[in-house]
């Protein structure tokens, strides 16, 4: 009995040490020897040696200098991997495809084709007229409830702005605490909808959104304010427009423009989607670096071309761009942006 225990244990302890020791050690060192960059995370540095970033998790990039990657549902937080799970029944998703959509769709054919459809909806909007009615924006609160709430809770200027309204609109607040015994001290977002029927009366043809002012010392503020353009515009209400002109043909996009991976984290967008953007990025240096946009264009083009690829060499898949190399290597070619 006392023989089968010890060997037993003798061999739990060598299984333990080749396992636990032995094996690891071993892919460590064949990593770090063979493949010290990709075993070490694919980590890239700036000019000045510092870590960017890795080329296996994307990271949003918000300047038009730069291409995207494609939407993420983990908000690109590499410990929360994730994807979004919504059903193509629910309206989150439809709004979250609908918000990218409106800044960046374009006509298909006729008079209008290839030009935006982003001013149109700013045209559209200002009119305050969705379906024969008025109030755009009561209209938007009402029907989705959820997303006005989620406008107030997105940023705390959007939580401030609801509260330096509610002191001003005492009555108003009183009159939902009466109607809501259950939320006797309302918070922002509680009274998002009637902030937003309020401030659709007030203000025809606007809409609650961060506007930058700078002084004459060159300082620089951001304060919310009722504008009646802009992105927020285009992306918030692109859904209500596209459902006044359901008949005007857009141009299709790239699928992974609108769709999440199911990590979260794709660090890869295809080619496709790379071009489609093109355009934006192109323009956006040529200002920067004061130099002519179609040679620009060319040049970043060209870069595109080189640094694209298809998994298994090629057999299989879209050609795919990694977001993260190739706006390193615009970085390094034409500075930082303005």
């Amino acid at each position: 009995m006392s023989k089968s225990i010890a060997k037993s244990l003798w061999l739990l302890l060598f299984a333990v040490v080749l396992c636990c020791v032995v094996y690891p050690l071993a892919l460590w060192a064949i990593g770090q020897s063979v493949f010290p960059f990709q075993a070490n995370g694919s980590i890239v540095k700036g000019q000045d040696g510092a870590p960017v970033g890795s080329l296996l998790i994307a990271q949003p990039f918000t300047k038009d200098e730069y291409f995207q990657p494609r939407p993420s549902a983990a908000s690109y937080n590499g410990a929360a991997s994730s994807s979004s799970a919504l059903a193509a029944s629910n309206y989150a998703l439809r709004n979250r495809v609908a918000t990218t959509l409106g800044p960046i769709v374009r006509y298909k054919d006729g008079s209008n084709a290839g030009k935006l459809v982003a001013p149109d909806i700013e045209r559209w909007f200002q009119q305050d007229r969705f379906q024969g009615n008025p109030s755009i924006v009561l209209q938007w609160a009402d029907a989705h409830n959820s997303l006005a709430q989620a406008w107030v809770a997105a940023d705390t200027t959007h939580a401030g702005y609801v509260t330096d309204w509610t002191k001003s609109h005492v009555s108003v607040v009183a009159q939902f605490v009466k109607a809501n015994p259950g939320t006797p001290q309302p918070q922002p977002s509680d009274l998002a909808v009637v902030f937003f029927e309020t401030f659709s009366r007030e203000n025809p043809g606007k809409f609650p959104s961060a506007v930058t002012h700078t002084d004459s010392a060159g300082k620089s503020t951001t304060a919310i304010e009722p504008v009646n353009g802009g992105t927020d515009i285009q992306s918030t209400f692109f859904d209500m427009w596209r459902t006044d002109h359901a008949d005007v043909p857009l141009q299709d996009l790239p699928g992974d423009m609108l769709t999440t991976s199911g990590s979260g984290l794709d660090p890869h967008i295809t080619l496709q989607n790379a071009e489609y953007q093109l355009d934006r990025v192109a323009a956006k240096w040529a200002a920067d670096t004061k130099r002519d946009a179609p040679d620009v264009r060319a040049e970043i083009g060209k870069l595109l071309n080189e640094k694209a690829f298809a998994p298994f060499n090629g057999i299989a898949g879209e050609k795919l761009i990694n977001v993260l190399e190739v706006n390193l290597q615009l970085r390094n070619r034409y500075g930082a942006p303005s």
